[in-house]
């Protein structure tokens, strides 16, 4: 499966918004037993508007296999070289394929000078966390009300 990552313009907030909610509302209703579960914006294009556009160190990409959206992704990237994933997601019909995987591959390889990456995830996520420790190699610093606080350093 080839996949391509473009960056996020204002059009494709509909679909994405469509993504996101499938990729929260399935780890909710696996893990919560509930119907929603995402942040705030996340079933409508605020969350993308109120964290992508306007901000000069936010890059968004959306992760594509062919002409289909399957994913995207948003980072911070600071010239101090500390950066931080915003967010990362997979729509549910293709997870367990290795897209997220090949993300964050995608990720290290785009910023090679990054001296470490942090990222926020809830406690419930239990494979978020799976995904983050094992495949991607974060270390879990930190867990309070908010969730569960990850950071990498690269080498």
């Amino acid at each position: 499966m080839a996949l391509r990552f473009e960056r996020i313009a204002e059009h494709d907030l509909p679909e994405l918004a469509r993504v996101m909610q499938r990729a929260f509302d399935d780890d909710a209703q696996k893990h919560l037993g509930v119907q929603g579960g995402g942040p705030p914006g996340y079933d409508d294009g605020k969350f993308f508007r109120r964290w992508l556009f306007g901000r000069d160190e936010t890059v968004g990409c959306k992760i594509l296999e062919g002409d289909q959206l399957v994913g995207a992704f948003i980072v911070w990237i600071h010239d101090h070289g500390d950066n931080l994933l915003g967010t990362l997601f997979v729509d549910p019909d293709h997870q367990d394929r290795g897209v997220g995987r090949r993300a964050w591959q995608f990720i290290e390889s785009r910023w090679p000078t990054t001296r470490s990456w942090s990222l926020g995830t809830p406690s419930w996520a239990v494979k978020n966390h799976y995904f983050y420790e094992s495949t991607c190699g974060f270390v879990r610093v930190a867990e309070d009300d908010d969730g569960v606080r990850y950071r990498k350093v690269m080498t």
